[in-house]
């Protein structure tokens, strides 16, 4: 039988193929992982959907396939016979003659020992610690390597020398000589694949379709920064980014057409009510963008217990497809990472909208009263698709914003 990408998320077209956990002639078992591939939201395996032996492999490692490629020929299990079918080969569009061969069923292959049983995140643990996760003993259901096995081993060996990382994949070097023989210093590759090369495809896709507009706003964040301090005497933590999360769902309320979807095909403005707003967030991997869900009905407190969630699992490569689907807008804060001035984001597609709050500075500022004063000024880029809104909803969109973080006391009573 074929084994097939299928779609493991929302709109998925295409995948690539990040490594192979089995080889040819391999017995598995029924939901055993196979392969590991990328998709442009998460990394995921793909099992065994039953028993039986790897056949043939039809795909390579850092190929871009589209979903419903054949990836393994798998010969299944039976009682006592098998039928052996043999089918159109889809990775290379060449048709063979349809067959049918029966024979008594061989002894079981033996599994090979380098198929190890872990996740793609404890792959990782292990490979950034330079440790053989074949030399690793699971403790998990069925043998299964668990993070907590890769911690005790690499915890009971001496350490060894960390490996060189560049952020975002592995690094291949490359040795170069002049003509006259004077060795020169070995360029830099880095591969341009896996997460990386489903985001540039993305941020391309976005900026050939939408046509980008994108407005700047100062907003004094003085006294919302102040009350963030009260609330801390009293053991009450609420993050900014959740604040500014509940200010942007109550400004969506009054300005929906950035809560929206168009679709051109049917010449339609879809206004979505629910207010699942995406937070584009720093990882080792790349960028990722978990999805909080219903921020329209949330509290601070449950907005920001689930910001911390999932920031958390996208550091560790653990968010489900759920979590990372289904946004309507998204939110980028760069301010912690140092972004001061101004950006032009990218908006998410098929997203309409997409602000960055960059990095808040005292400066001095004239007062009504006109004295000048120290007060806490935060710059917001807000990126909007020209075809859905025009530039004076946007600016009102910002204004309303800025009106609920300048004045905390106006966001509170949006929530009473």
């Amino acid at each position: 039988m074929e084994v097939k990408l299928h779609d493991i998320g929302e709109g998925m077209t295409q995948a690539d193929i990040l490594s192979f956990l089995v080889k040819e002639g391999d017995k598995v078992k029924p939901d055993e992982p196979l392969v590991e591939v990328q998709t442009d939201k998460m990394t995921a395996e793909i099992p065994a959907p039953l028993a039986g032996v790897i056949k043939e492999i039809l795909v390579k490692e850092g190929e871009t396939i589209p979903v419903g490629t054949t990836l393994f020929l798998l010969e299944a299990e039976s009682a006592g016979k098998e039928t052996i079918t043999s089918i159109k080969d889809t990775h290379t569009n060449t048709s063979t003659k349809v067959t049918e061969t029966t024979r008594e069923q061989q002894p079981p292959t033996k599994l090979h020992s380098f198929r190890i049983m872990a996740a793609p995140y404890t792959r990782k643990i292990a490979r950034d610690a330079g440790v053989d996760i074949e030399q690793i003993e699971g403790t998990g259901p069925a043998g299964r390597i668990t993070d907590e096995d890769v911690y005790r081993f690499i915890e009971s060996k001496e350490q060894p020398a960390p490996k060189v990382k560049v952020k975002e994949q592995q690094v291949q070097q490359v040795q170069t000589k002049t003509e006259s023989n004077d060795q020169q210093e070995s360029p830099t590759i880095i591969p341009y694949r896996g997460r990386r090369k489903q985001i540039g495809k993305k941020m391309s896709q976005s900026l050939l379709t939408i046509p980008h507009c994108t407005h700047f706003e100062e907003v004094d964040v003085t006294n919302i920064l102040e009350l963030r301090e009260i609330w801390k005497t009293s053991n009450q933590s609420i993050s900014a980014t959740a604040l500014f999360l509940k200010a942007i769902s109550i400004a969506l309320k009054d300005y929906p057409i950035f809560n929206a979807r168009l679709n051109e095909e049917e010449e339609t403005i879809e206004l979505i009510k629910e207010h699942h707003i995406g937070i584009a967030t720093d990882t080792e991997d790349g960028l990722i963008v978990p999805v909080i869900r219903n921020v329209e009905k949330k509290s601070l407190k449950e907005i920001h217990a689930n910001l911390k969630e999932l920031t958390k699992k996208a550091q560790e490569n653990k968010l489900s497809m759920k979590e990372l689907t289904g946004g309507s807008f998204t939110i980028s804060n760069v301010g912690p990472l140092g972004g001061s001035i101004g950006a032009t984001p990218i908006i998410n597609q098929p997203e309409v909208g997409l602000i960055s709050f960059h990095k808040t500075k005292k400066r001095p500022v004239v007062n009504e009263q006109e004295e000048i004063v120290i007060r806490s000024i935060m710059n917001i880029s807000m990126s909007f698709d020209h075809r859905v809104a025009d530039g004076a909803t946007a600016v009102a969109f910002t204004n309303r914003l800025t009106q609920l973080l300048e004045e905390p006391k106006l966001l509170m009573l949006e929530l009473v």
